[in-house]
């Protein structure tokens, strides 16, 4: 397959993703590949929103369980978010590709204030639009955020991009007998609990009708394959 199958995506990356090895903050030289491999994309003509969490930074629920008020550890981790996107535009726009942070919370001298409008121009000019911030109120996650901007920008499909292969019945690194799921439906998702999204953002995508692949963002042009058609990781839809 030599071209794309999908005219619009929407890419949610975990914050962890950019620790690489490390245990807090950004490797350089991931956000450096993670950008390389985005300008691929677009430059196949593909239209990319872009959703990073914060975690490698704040997180609002720790913070919480530390005695924070969760509403001020949320409002923390949504700025976090914020300093992940705007590390992410300036990767990228240092290597040609046109990119705009846009913020659920008005930040005007940092960045634009998102305005769903304005997001689908941007997209729509080939620019990578980052939505930062979250959804801009607390006890909601960055995985409920890009559940509601893929389907705000009508994305063609909702990628997750992790450390792990896939949805899996338990978590891989704890228990080596996991059962890989290749394909599962939103309701087996929730039913049995499976760490593929929180349980909001999986609801959203269903009722919906969005599509969410979770894949590997460290295997080596696995987001270019995908695009093309390629049944990388695990596809999560409608059905049984």
């Amino acid at each position: 397959m030599s071209e794309a199958i999908y005219r619009r995506i929407l890419l949610k990356l975990s914050g962890e993703a950019l620790m690489g090895e490390g245990s807090f903050g950004i490797d350089p030289d991931v956000i450096a590949r993670v950008a390389g491999d985005i300008k691929e994309l677009v430059a196949s003509g593909i239209q990319i929103g872009l959703v990073i969490g914060g975690g490698n930074i704040f997180r609002g629920e720790g913070l919480a369980k530390a005695g924070i008020d969760r509403v001020s550890g949320d409002h923390m981790g949504m700025l976090a978010t914020v300093m992940n996107a705007l590390a992410m535009q300036d990767a990228l726009v240092k290597i040609g590709v046109p990119a705009r942070t846009m913020s659920a919370i008005p930040m005007e001298q940092v960045c634009d204030t998102y305005v769903r409008r304005q997001a689908v121009e941007h997209l729509d000019r080939g620019e990578v639009v980052l939505f930062a911030a979250g959804t801009g109120n607390p006890f909601f996650t960055t995985d409920s955020a890009a559940s509601l901007r893929a389907i705000e920008i009508n994305a063609d499909l909702m990628i997750k991009a992790t450390k792990v292969d896939g949805v899996y019945s338990a978590d891989p690194v704890k228990e080596p007998s996991a059962v890989f799921y290749p394909r599962i439906s939103y309701d087996r998702a929730l039913a049995d609990g499976l760490k593929v999204m929180d349980a909001t953002a999986i609801v959203l995508c269903r009722d919906n009708e969005m599509p969410l692949r979770i894949m590997n963002i460290n295997t080596p042009g696995a987001l270019m394959r995908l695009v093309k058609g390629e049944a990388i990781g695990s596809l999560v839809e409608s059905g049984k």
